[in-house]
């Protein structure tokens, strides 16, 4: 073992570092619950020791790679045995909520599931939502730049964020924590950090942007006989609902299949239309936004396009329409299995997955193809199993290859990671590729912060 890690214990204590054991014990990724190869993993609790890790690894030539809630999906934290993993998870301190502002000033480390809750117990909302809230951590959805269910409305991450504080490879603090709306002073040094996944800083504070809590929540599961029909519903929902539609999640039949399956979750409608999805408002009129909504519905029924719905009447009945969107750990009976994480124009979408079934029938025997996603914001997710895992290359060929036609994003919003970073080409110029590059290499010339991820 490095002598680093001997220095880095006796500056922050036995508490803060983790070795031989302790770190095998520990996640290698989502899917891979133990066995990390890590050196060792390091714990501070402030900006300063993370500084003061930085520092040291940077003198002593060693690697750092910055650790979340481990809910990521492309390898964006993987990390060798020559490397220190940083892990931000003793730095979970709400610091402030401010009313008037109408901000929350946070520590990295703080799950997505504890800042919504201190919103809401002050009236408030932070909108960004997730399957994985109660496990991922705000440093991490930050890193990635975080969609989630409500981007429709609320936009992504970097649309939450205010201010940061960030910790450069060299252990420099660069904190740009403000709470102002309106700063044109230059560059906006955040925009750098998010979504950069923790290759040019390290993200220890944030300032987040909050909301004001809806007073009104309309949900509804529906069904469509085709995808035009999904698609035009959008159009009306989005014009009729006066800037109150918040998600809309379009679930392709054979994902409902899979969800509603016996023994899983009972289906609320008949299973045998082509798309299905869950579409919810948020208002602060309850009993003008009921009305509205059951107007628009009715509208669209008339017009052919809802083909049946079901109305979620109470939070339970709501929790258990979004479970079925939500539960997507189901897809882990499917092996192998790989996952995707795609944008294109909603235009495209049909026609994309059916030729990409057409594909996938004609190269192997009996392929399992599940879709859904967030069809507001041009989100498609995707789960595929078909012949072996030896067959991951080719099945990413046949998923990124054709969004080049239309200036899809290989990426939606699970990152780059090591997974995607050789199809980075696809959705990225060159010129872009070499800018990329140059603010790595400026920032980090040693290549010492996360190293091998993105570029």
């Amino acid at each position: 073992m490095h002598p680093v890690v001997d220095v880095i214990r006796a500056e922050l204590g036995d508490v803060a570092v983790l070795t031989g054991e302790d770190v095998a014990a520990r996640p290698v990724s989502r899917i891979i619950k133990s066995g990390c190869a890590a050196m060792a993993i390091v714990r501070p609790k402030s900006t300063q020791e993370v500084a003061l890790v930085m520092r040291l690894c940077h003198e002593a030539g060693i690697a750092v790679v910055p650790r979340g809630g481990m809910t990521g999906l492309v390898g964006g934290s993987l990390v060798g045995p020559d490397e220190i993993a940083l892990s931000l998870e003793r730095m979970t301190r709400i610091e402030e909520v401010d009313l008037l502002t109408q901000t929350m000033t946070v520590e990295a480390g703080v799950p997505l599931q504890a800042i919504q809750d201190a919103a809401e117990a002050h009236d408030l909302l932070f909108p960004l939502d997730l399957g994985a809230r109660g496990s991922a951590t705000i440093g991490g959805n930050i890193a990635t730049n975080a969609g989630g269910n409500k981007v429709l409305r609320y936009g992504m991450v970097r649309d939450m964020v205010l201010g940061l504080e960030a910790v450069l490879p060299d252990g420099e603090i660069v904190s740009s924590m403000f709470k102002i709306l309106k700063n044109n002073t230059g560059i906006d040094l955040k925009q750098l950090f998010i979504g950069s996944e923790g290759t040019l800083g390290i993200v220890t504070r944030a300032v987040l942007r909050l909301q004001p809590a809806p007073r009104s929540r309309q949900t509804m599961l529906g069904a469509f006989r085709d995808f035009d029909a999904v698609t035009r519903t959008l159009a009306h929902m989005r014009a009729a609902s006066g800037g109150n539609l918040s998600s809309y999640e379009v679930m392709w039949r054979d994902y409902y299949l899979l969800l509603t399956a016996p023994d899983r979750h009972a289906p609320p409608l008949d299973q045998a239309y082509p798309f299905y999805a869950l579409i919810e408002c948020e208002g602060a009129d309850p009993a003008g936004d009921d009305a509205a909504f059951q107007s628009h519905l009715e509208t669209a029924m008339e017009r052919g396009w809802l083909a049946d719905a079901v109305i979620a009447r109470s939070e339970a009945e709501r929790q258990q329409l979004w479970r079925i969107r939500d539960d997507v750990h189901y897809l882990l009976t499917l092996s192998p299995l790989f996952v995707f994480d795609i944008s294109l124009p909603i235009a495209e979408m049909d026609s994309y997955v059916a030729n990409l079934r057409v594909a996938l029938e004609q190269r192997w025997t009996a392929p399992t193809l599940i879709s859904y996603g967030h069809l507001g914001d041009g989100n498609l997710h995707l789960a595929l199993s078909c012949g072996t895992v030896a067959d991951k290359e080719a099945v990413e060929r046949l998923v990124y290859e054709p969004l080049q036609a239309f200036r899809g994003s290989i990426s939606a919003e699970h990152g780059i990671g090591v997974d995607k970073k050789k199809y980075l080409g696809i959705t990225r110029t060159p010129a872009e590729i070499k800018l990329m590059r140059a603010l790595k290499m400026a920032i980090d010339p040693a290549g010492r912060l996360n190293p091998g991820k993105i570029v």
